[in-house]
């Protein structure tokens, strides 16, 4: 593609956007900047050099003006925008901003898409990909804009992608050699619509895969098991609850690798031996194995690095125990099946602190989990009233509202005695209140802590 003089809209001046400009200058292309938000509330702009002429922000810009030959959407921009819509109509390409970060560069990508574990499963295979000694990036939807971090990558580079569905949506031409589909269910439907929608998206990781490339899913989810025989690449199951004589999965509490053909199976780690909790992080570690191992890894280089991986920051992430009180920030968890799986990774009394806006989710099934698992549910945000009328009607008990953040908080550590559990999951996303769900975790932290003087 001749990239000089391009006329290229970049849609959204968030890290994402930011960064697409700065890669869209080093190609030599023209390009325009525009956010619904002012110069003032956007950190960073003001240092990317654009024209001010190109830099169009706080109102939507005449796009005859601009008459873009290419528009890069930010993952958090709808494609419903009437600017987005107006390109759809002049039948302008529009990428995803993942899809330029890629489409110049040589290393191996490795993705990984799915509604829940993604950042998890993405630092993981992160931490092992670097055990091949090999030049390796993490980055993409897990907080580090994927464009800003593979500038100079060589052919024996490692690109480790958490790949959402609003950044699959628009990929043109992106191939993942190394594709993980975690899990699917319900979720930004607000977006997408229905699940099956949803699905489609997700789905296009494997898109632009060959024979020679790797899909690896989740023998356990129906709707990710049924995609394998429809792809083009080799594929690997992986399953925490049953056996599987070709793929990675679960003999009694050892994680193995097995082959049909060699009639073969490989121990790789007691899931006593792993840090993370929760049946939930055996996808993750099983999709991480056998992405680790398509890198070229030994079982016992992959084994010494799952024993080692502790998690990741906002993901049931220990805050400390504080008069025998067990505080757990799982920030990230967005949606009821993430919220779900923090809950079922817990034995102790749970005081679950949870709401924020919602995505178009129904709260019925995840009620039903609270009723058993939860002792006192605090509410709080857009969604409480939504939350507590499912809760009642699904019978849960103990639920307590919260005025604000810090309020929910503190009622939630006096619901609270020695030997419980004070979770944040909040089954919502954090846009109601914060600016992201790090934003949100961060605080719960600093209040917990503020909150007593020292751990015990």
């Amino acid at each position: 593609m001749e990239w000089i003089k391009k006329r290229v809209l970049v849609i959204g001046a968030g890290l994402s956007g930011q960064a697409a400009v700065q890669k869209l200058q080093r190609l030599g292309a023209e390009v325009f900047l525009t956010d619904s938000k002012g110069l003032e509330q956007l950190a960073g702009v003001g240092e990317l050099g654009l024209d001010p002429a190109h830099l169009l922000l706080g109102s939507v810009p005449d796009f005859t003006r601009i008459k873009p030959e290419l528009i890069i959407l930010s993952p958090g921009v709808s494609p419903k925008l009437s600017l987005v819509q107006e390109g759809i109509s002049h039948n302008v390409p529009l990428w995803s901003e993942v899809e330029l970060a890629m489409y110049d560069c040589p290393a191996l990508c490795v993705g990984i898409t799915g509604t829940n574990g993604k950042t998890t499963t993405t630092s993981l295979i992160g931490e092992l990909a670097k055990r091949t000694d090999r030049p390796t990036v993490v980055a993409g939807n897990i907080g580090v804009a994927l464009s800003g971090q593979v500038n100079g990558l060589g052919e024996n580079s490692i690109v480790v992608a958490e790949l959402s569905s609003f950044q699959l949506e628009f990929i043109n031409k992106l191939r993942v050699q190394v594709a993980i589909l975690l899990n699917l269910t319900p979720d930004h439907l607000d977006r997408h619509g229905t699940l099956e929608e949803y699905l489609q998206v997700k789905a296009r990781i494997f898109e632009n895969q060959t024979a020679a490339d790797l899909a690896i899913l989740n023998w356990d989810d129906p709707l990710v098991r049924d995609l394998g025989p429809k792809l083009t690449s080799r594929v690997m199951y992986f399953s925490p609850t049953s056996f599987l004589p070709d793929g990675v999965s679960l003999w009694h509490d050892q994680i193995v690798y097995a082959e049909k053909e060699k009639r073969t199976m490989i121990p790789i780690i007691s899931r006593k031996e792993l840090q993370l909790r929760g049946t939930h992080n055996l996808e993750n570690v099983m999709a991480a194995a056998a992405a680790a191992q398509a890198l070229g890894l030994s079982w016992a280089e992959i084994a010494e690095g799952l024993a080692q991986f502790k998690g990741v920051e906002h993901r049931e992430e220990i805050v400390g125990t504080f008069e025998g009180i067990l505080f757990v920030n799982d920030s990230k968890g967005t949606n009821t099946d993430a919220a779900t799986k923090a809950l079922l990774a817990f034995e102790e009394p749970l005081v679950l602190l949870a709401g924020g806006k919602n995505k178009g989710l129904d709260f019925h099934d995840f009620m039903k989990v609270v009723r058993v698992k939860v002792k006192s549910l605090v509410l709080l945000g857009l969604a409480a009233g939504e939350m507590e009328q499912a809760a009642r009607d699904e019978g849960v008990q103990r639920i307590i509202r919260a005025a604000t953040f810090e309020d929910g908080v503190e009622k939630a550590i006096a619901e609270a005695v020695p030997g419980d559990v004070v979770l944040l999951s909040p089954a919502c996303t954090s846009w109601d209140m914060f600016k992201s769900y790090e934003e949100r975790g961060e605080l719960f932290k600093e209040l917990v802590r503020r909150h007593y003087r020292k751990p015990i």
